[in-house]
């Protein structure tokens, strides 16, 4: 038997950047707001003080804020027909673990979706025809569109001191920001990271070719900055250590840095950290939730949180599991392409160039996560895909990182992995190379979704969730678009050597290397309950009191890192349940 804690206005599930939004923002309307967070608490001191957090090792390689699959994991399966063995081993993606989620181990790159990427549906229908969609791809509108974000889009990247150039403020076109971009309310509230050597050579090359580079969006901070709860971020020192690392410095933007001690002081806010939830709980005519049951760690047992209000703020994949588990919606089945939960799963399609040259010192043990010059020319608005054969885009970049000494140089291909070789190799070209990226989008499929593995379970004894994810010829297709435009650039720049990295032909999903932790739908929005899990404010269509937050409202990825329209969509669904929900609880339309 359960134990059954007192009941609380609001119940939220994760505390990281969906959960610390949400929960300060209920907290402000006066409700009584509790936080259950799996892992453990974390605080920029002690957990990411110098130089412990520093240590490549423990957090770069064995990946110390991550979940560890003993504890929570994933089946996955290319195809139908295969039988979905468990993901034991962290490498294509990484959850974050803990207070502050993955918002502690990101590198900040922060960007807002192109206009057509909320009604891409839409757009390609109107533009190209429905025809030159493929037969087996689900892609489909979000329910909202960018001008009605634009606002909270703004207000999250005010709240993390967002480092950047605009391109597009109110239809003008600025001069050395992204000319591509959607239009823009103002500036960014910092000016651009200065850029390292290889991004300086990336833009040059870029722009002599005709292209329009310009810094990339950034959230580690360029300058001193105080945010709307009062939370203060100070200027980056390039120090490397911003991806798998909470920052030491109090300048990248995070849970820790932008909210949560603001939100721990409010006495209507309390979280529980080591609390596993298990499933919602629903009435008996399964039209409200009435709470969630957790795991206890520390007491070993289990325990009823009742609520009026449920939230969703896990990482995406664990919101999906929860709907499930909990029966909320009808599970997605791939078979008859009806129901709705599972469905839309999708990652992301990156590649790579890589160039040596021996005459030229990058410094890499100088860099920012998210420092680097990008271009848009070939983003998902500048494409003809009826011309190009495909549906998509992507953005393309430059600048370092991290030099960090263990996963943090490149080398040419066919150079030893170990021995006096792989010395000599590292001697010659450490600090030599850089790399020119692209970053793309990855459609939705009828048969990559998201469903519970009927073997496998978890130590709950609750099935474990499969993800069946396999890429496909339209983002194929994308990603060698992308390198017949990086391979000039690169050749252009005169290196030694170079070399390079995109999926081709007959590509297979792959575990093991890491590619990115952009896992996105599952748990739809949209407009239609017949082909969505919740509506445009987020709020799920069975049952009015629970909303799910985070990337799993997909129905497709974007082009971009996720962690901007993120928090454009925790702003708009905040606003929206405080305008609207709370002075009379029902359905939103």
């Amino acid at each position: 038997m359960a134990r059954t804690e007192p009941k609380k206005d609001v119940v939220i599930v994760g505390l990281g950047w969906t959960g610390s939004i949400m929960g300060i923002e209920m907290a402000k309307q006066g409700l009584e707001v509790l936080a259950l967070e799996r892992g453990a608490d974390r605080y920029t001191v002690p957990d990411f003080r110098y130089p412990d957090v520093i240590d490549e090792l423990k957090y770069g390689v064995r990946f110390g804020f991550m979940q560890k699959p003993r504890n929570s994991t994933v089946t996955i399966r290319r195809t139908l027909q295969e039988t979905a063995l468990p993901y034991r081993q962290l490498g294509s993606f990484l959850p974050g673990d803990g207070v502050g989620g993955a918002g502690i181990h990101w590198n900040g790159h922060n960007w807002r979706a192109m206009e057509n990427e909320f009604i891409l549906r839409s757009y390609v229908e109107d533009n190209f025809g429905a025809d030159i969609i493929p037969e087996d791809m689900t892609i489909q509108d979000w329910g909202v569109t960018y001008a009605e974000l634009e606002p909270h889009f703004d207000r999250f990247e005010y709240m993390l001191g967002l480092s950047g150039q605009a391109g597009n403020v109110n239809g003008q076109i600025i001069e050395g920001g992204n000319p591509f971009e959607a239009p823009r309310s103002r500036d960014f509230p910092l000016p651009p990271l200065k850029q390292t050597y290889d991004a300086t050579l990336f833009a040059d090359a870029a722009r002599a070719m005709g292209y329009h580079p310009f810094p990339r969006p950034a959230a580690n901070a360029s300058g001193v900055w105080t945010n709307e709860y009062g939370m203060q971020l100070g200027p980056c020192n390039y120090c490397g250590f911003c991806e798998r690392y909470g920052c030491l410095n109090y300048s990248k933007a995070s849970p820790q840095t932008c909210i949560l001690d603001a939100l721990r002081r409010m006495p209507n806010f309390s979280y529980r950290t080591n609390s596993e939830v298990l499933r919602v709980d629903l009435a008996e005519d399964r039209q409200t939730a009435t709470g969630v049951t957790y795991w206890d760690e520390e007491a070993q047992e289990e325990v009823f949180q009742p609520a009026d209000i449920v939230m969703l703020c896990a990482y995406s994949l664990h919101n999906v599991h929860l709907m499930l588990l909990s029966g909320i919606g009808e599970p997605y089945n791939p078979a008859t392409g009806e129901g709705v939960t599972g469905k839309n799963y999708a990652y992301q399609m990156n590649g790579g160039t890589t160039l040596f040259f021996k005459d030229k010192l990058f410094n890499p043990f100088i860099g920012a996560g998210a420092n680097g010059m990008s271009m848009d020319d070939f983003a998902i608005n500048q494409i003809d895909f009826a011309a190009e054969g495909f549906i998509g885009g992507s953005y393309i970049t430059a600048g370092v990182t991290n030099g960090q000494p263990i996963r943090g140089i490149g080398l040419p291909s066919g150079t030893a992995s170990w021995g006096e070789e792989w010395k000599t190799a590292i001697t010659e070209w450490y600090g030599h190379s850089m790399s020119i990226g692209s970053h793309g989008s990855n459609m939705a499929y009828r048969d990559c979704y998201l469903d519970l593995d009927p073997t496998y379970t978890d130590r709950h004894g609750r099935p474990l969730m499969r993800m069946t994810f396999n890429w496909k010829p339209n983002d194929i297709r994308m990603t060698q678009f992308m390198r017949s435009k990086i391979e000039p650039i690169a050749e252009s720049m005169n290196p030694d050597t170079w070399q390079s990295s995109y999926k081709g032909e007959g590509a297979q999903y792959d575990v093991r290397p890491y590619q990115t932790t952009h896992n996105v739908g599952g748990a739809i929005m949209g407009d239609d309950p017949n082909t969505s899990v919740v509506n445009r404010y987020l709020q799920a269509w069975g049952q009015h009191n629970l909303f799910s937050l985070g990337a799993a409202a997909f129905p497709q990825n974007i082009q971009y890192n996720p962690t901007g329209v993120v928090g454009a969509l925790a702003y708009w669904a905040a606003d929206a349940i405080t305008r609207d929900y709370l002075p009379n609880p029902r359905p939103l339309v």
